[in-house]
């Protein structure tokens, strides 16, 4: 699947200041999982569908009810329609600049802290509506007063959500502007018990495929695939062992695309089938 370079692949369309792009993105058929290369910080105010987000060590799901403010990087995207036959989210990206010169004008903080979430979850309201309503007028101005209204707007989504969410979202939006970057381990070790194929744990450390099997069979001493399948597996015995759960209820989760696959592997490695498992 090619990578999806954002929003470079938006601002061929339309006017570009570099520092701030709003984009409203539709689609009519689900994606799943497609590799995203995010250049800049950017809200996702969700308009109809279902979004989820997969990053080097969490993801998450929302809604129609809910938008997003992600961190620049490589991540994983599913978007999915919903009742209606269309997926629609207006997307606001914003500079590492921009948001410092905000940063320095609003804020009394004066170094990054800590977070290492790379998303904050924002549940939409009417402010919200209104304020995205007005975006889609921007559409119809010139691109002098266009990028002078954007700076504004900017600011304004800004300060409303420091008001509404304080002194939580100011830390996440200092932690925005933090360059660490996390270990290669802990982006393995995150997603030991995620459906994540090698290749796309590979995507998240920033690497191809072949240079993290090398980078892997040193960390590890041993072969990426057996010893994320010996983990899953593990994982799978654990939770048939509490018997709440069935065979069937976990092998999506822990990786397999089917029972069977699933079944024969678990037998393979404990010399029983999942379903004796009690």
């Amino acid at each position: 699947m090619p990578i999806a370079n954002i929003p470079e692949i938006y601002s061929q369309d339309q006017e570009f200041s570099g520092d701030l792009l709003v984009y409203d993105f539709k689609m009519t058929n689900d994606v799943v999982k497609s590799k995203v290369n995010l250049s800049m910080n950017m809200f996702s105010f969700l308009q109809v569908g279902k979004k989820q987000v997969h990053f080097a060590d969490t993801s998450i799901a929302v809604n129609s009810k809910q938008s997003l403010l992600l961190k620049k990087g490589n991540w994983l995207w599913t978007e999915l329609l919903d009742t209606e036959a269309i997926y629609y989210c207006k997307l606001f990206f914003f500079s590492e600049e921009k948001l410092v010169e905000f940063l320095q004008k609003h804020t009394k903080s004066g170094s990054p802290h800590k977070d290492e979430i790379p998303y904050f979850v924002i549940e939409n309201d009417d402010y919200i509506t209104t304020f995205l309503n007005s975006l889609s007028v921007l559409s119809a101005a010139s691109s002098d007063y266009t990028r002078r209204l954007l700076l504004v707007k900017f600011e304004e989504i800004m300060l409303y959500l420091l008001y509404k969410y304080e002194q939580k979202f100011e830390f996440y939006l200092y932690s925005l502007i933090s360059k660490e970057v996390s270990p290669f381990k802990k982006v393995v070790e995150s997603n030991v018990h995620s459906n994540l194929k090698l290749e796309e744990i590979a995507f998240l450390c920033n690497m191809s495929l072949s240079t993290f099997k090398r980078h892997f069979a040193f960390e590890y001493n041993e072969a990426p695939g057996q010893w994320l399948q010996d983990k899953r597996l593990q994982r799978a015995k654990d939770l048939l062992q509490e018997g709440v759960l069935k065979p069937s209820d976990i092998y999506l989760e822990i990786g397999y695309n089917n029972l069977s696959n699933f079944s024969i592997a678990f037998k393979n490695k404990f010399g029983i089938s999942p379903k004796e498992i009690h």
